[in-house]
């Protein structure tokens, strides 16, 4: 591919980009480029981390990405992520990867990297440092959303130590890109400020969109962009408004069919959401089934006009999720199968669930 096909596939990664400038400069110079991502290990692993997360690293792969999946096992720990408990944090980083294993990650270009290896680096701590001692720590405070933390809650220290590592995580994994959600968008600009005083560069930052929970949004004024997607995101905490990657088909079609969908309403819909960002990406037509009485089935081809006729009010909202629990169920099914038919992975599945019972 010529650069601007490569950047049209990095565009329809990133909602928000810092600075497209730069990243046109970086893939006319690079075929290869390195991108990465990070995740805590916590608990059960939803569509947005899933499906979504493999849809948006294989679209950067075929743009020349070598990606690295950072597992960040000690900025779990550090975050308290499973009672604080290292060796639990480390097994469901292990789920995860064999979540990705069965919904079609391209593996042979991606590599998964352990924070608790990177860190046996003295040079990463000589990092760290750097970036503490060039920062306030107003300006670190300023950060902890990326920990799903605010600054008005108690913190503890770890929580200063955090960001300090995140932004170095970038340096020491050779990163051009930085290639996470929206809601960890404010370490990549502090890595983009400090890394030029330190010895490094400024990385290009592709900020990916934060699927929406399936439950109302919330009333919020005064919140800049970011702080309204953090607002909006599905969260595991919320089990009834997130689909998990092992959901039975009964459960996605309660829980989507509980979901908030207010009839013409396109903005802030996150069934629409859904189909946009997840099934048009997957199947090329969006297929509704109802009876005659009510127009017949309709097959529909592109967001666009699905879009256009449920704002329209030409497609009623349980119709809309009807079809959509049918195709998100096809898309988790294969990792259902997966667990279920491969013995290892099911241990490890069953071993994570049995932390949520006595956390």
């Amino acid at each position: 591919m010529n650069t601007e096909d490569r950047l049209k596939l990095v565009r329809e990664v990133g909602e928000e980009i810092v600075l497209e400038e730069e990243l046109k400069e970086l893939l006319s110079k690079k075929k290869k480029f390195i991108a990465y991502d990070g995740f805590e290990p916590s608990g059960r692993i939803h569509i947005a981390q899933g499906i979504l997360r493999a849809i948006n690293v294989n679209k950067m792969v075929k743009a020349g990405a070598h990606f690295k999946m950072l597992v960040a096992d000690w900025h779990g720990w550090a975050n308290n992520k499973m009672g604080g408990d290292l060796d639990r944090i480390q097994n469901v980083g292990k789920y995860f990867i064999e979540v990705w294993k069965a919904c079609d990650m391209d593996f042979e270009n991606v590599e998964f990297v352990w924070a608790s290896e990177l860190l046996n680096n003295r040079e990463y701590w000589k990092t760290v440092m750097q970036i503490a001692r060039h920062s306030t720590v107003k300006r670190i405070l300023r950060t902890v959303q990326i920990m799903g933390r605010s600054e008005s809650e108690s913190l503890q220290a770890s929580h200063i130590i955090y960001p300090c590592m995140q932004a170095a995580d970038i340096f020491h994994l050779k990163a051009d890109i930085c290639q996470l959600g929206m809601d960890q968008r404010k370490v990549n600009v502090l890595a983009r400020e400090i890394g030029p005083s330190i010895g490094f560069w400024k990385p290009v930052i592709v900020s990916h969109h934060m699927l929406m929970g399936l439950n109302e949004p919330p009333k919020t004024e005064g919140k800049d962009a970011a702080e309204r997607t953090i607002d909006l995101k599905m969260s595991k905490s919320k089990p009834d408004t997130a689909i998990f990657m092992t959901d039975t088909k009964e459960d996605i079609e309660r829980k989507m069919n509980k979901a908030w969908c207010p009839e013409r309403q396109t903005a802030e819909n996150p069934v629409l959401e859904y189909c946009r960002y997840i099934v048009f990406e997957k199947f090329e037509a969006f297929e509704i089934k109802r009876p005659e009485k009510f127009g017949g089935n309709l097959t529909v081809k592109g967001y666009a006009k699905l879009e256009k006729l449920y704002g329209e009010g030409k497609i009623h909202p349980l119709d809309l999720k009807k079809a959509t629990a049918y195709y998100i169920n096809e898309l988790v099914h294969p990792v259902r199968e997966h667990f279920e038919k491969d013995k290892k992975a099911k241990a490890l599945k069953e071993l994570v669930e049995s932390y949520q019972v006595t956390r």
